[in-house]
């Protein structure tokens, strides 16, 4: 099969033919549809990430249609699914808690082992999967694997969103647009926080009701003249030092932090305002994937229209064009995402 490999750290992937995937017994192998190029698939290009060295095959956002199936698969040759990037094993305590998503024997693809930068990706543990709506591209599905399912678990499983509160979105890639979006869906008011003015314009056109340059160092100050005494809900969606402290320090008093961006490599310890945290009565929530039992209800808010997720996607690409994004990511990004629907070019 054609797959994007890594060769060496912060250098164009090396399109190859490598051998097609083995079938697991518990899972299946399948034709990748779509595949999205995230951030964190950045911090394993450039090193950062620890689990991901040379010879990995990048890819986690992803759906396609099943063409092997293993004697102990749930799906059969011929299906359609969505793939969340956790795939838990689904026995251990976590899973049969309602918490897969924490499960310690779990499988990523793109991380762990090899993803979806390729034109099959070998998907064990398929009872995590999910059959892809008829009426949802596979653009729009690829993402969500991560970035939607991420701020969905991040709103309604773990800070628990309310209508009318305010909530803080730092930064508006990937799962910080996901977020603005779906926290506009449940009623909540909406500041977004970034460096690039394309990004706070596109933003507002999509609904946020105000938006904040953090490129001053202010964001917090204005955020709190903005919400008249603090956002209710922060999310932190860059996993850096400068907009963790921002999504803390903006909150009114009994707030709730959300930690959805990746800290990791130099960020993965970080100094941060506790004192805020201590004299505010502030809530810090780390929030990591989603439990695959919850598609449901994010699928079903999609297809009864409740939220429109059609202007994350910025762009279709070809395999070769995955370096480009990725090397963007070096710097600020242009509004929208990339997704990955030609494997043959």
């Amino acid at each position: 099969m054609r797959a994007a490999v890594i060769r060496e750290f912060n250098q164009d992937l090396s399109i190859e033919t490598v051998e097609d995937p083995v079938c697991p017994d518990t899972g299946v192998v399948l034709k990748v549809s779509a595949c999205g190029v995230c951030r964190s698939d950045h911090h394993g290009w450039s090193g950062e990430h620890p689990r991901i060295k040379p010879g990995r095959i990048l890819g986690h956002e992803y759906c396609g249609e099943v063409v092997e199936a293993g004697p102990l698969a749930k799906y059969k040759v011929g299906d359609k699914l969505i793939a969340p990037f956790i795939l838990a094993c689904g026995s251990c305590h976590a899973c049969q808690s309602g918490v897969s998503n924490t499960c310690p024997d779990q499988v990523a693809p793109g991380f762990s082992c090899q993803g979806a930068y390729a034109e099959y990706v070998a998907v064990p543990f398929d009872h995590n999967l999910v059959p892809l709506p008829d009426n949802l591209s596979p653009k729009l599905a690829a993402g969500l694997g991560c970035r939607v399912t991420t701020s969905w678990h991040a709103l309604n499983d773990r800070a628990a969103v309310r209508a009318g509160e305010w909530v803080a979105v730092h930064g508006t890639g990937g799962i910080g647009l996901a977020a603005a979006l779906l926290a506009k869906a449940m009623g909540a008011k909406v500041v977004v926080v970034d460096i690039v003015p394309e990004k706070l314009e596109h933003a507002l056109k999509l609904g946020a009701d105000a938006a904040v340059n953090a490129a001053d160092g202010r964001a917090a100050e204005a955020i709190r003249e903005i919400t008249k005494g603090g956002a209710n809900v922060s999310v932190e969606a860059l996993g850096i030092a400068a907009t963790t402290n921002a999504s803390i320090e903006c909150l009114a008093p009994l707030g709730r932090h959300i930690q959805v961006g990746m800290p990791i490599g130099k960020t993965a310890v970080m100094e941060i305002n506790m004192n805020a945290v201590y004299m505010k009565n502030l809530a810090l929530f780390g929030s990591r994937g989603m439990p695959a039992w919850r598609y449901p209800s994010l699928l079903d808010m999609i297809e009864r229209g409740q939220v429109d997720l059609t202007p994350m996607v910025a762009r279709e690409i070809g395999l070769s064009g995955a370096s480009a994004e990725l090397k963007a990511m070096d710097g600020p990004t242009p509004p929208g995402t990339a997704v990955i629907t030609d494997f043959l070019s």
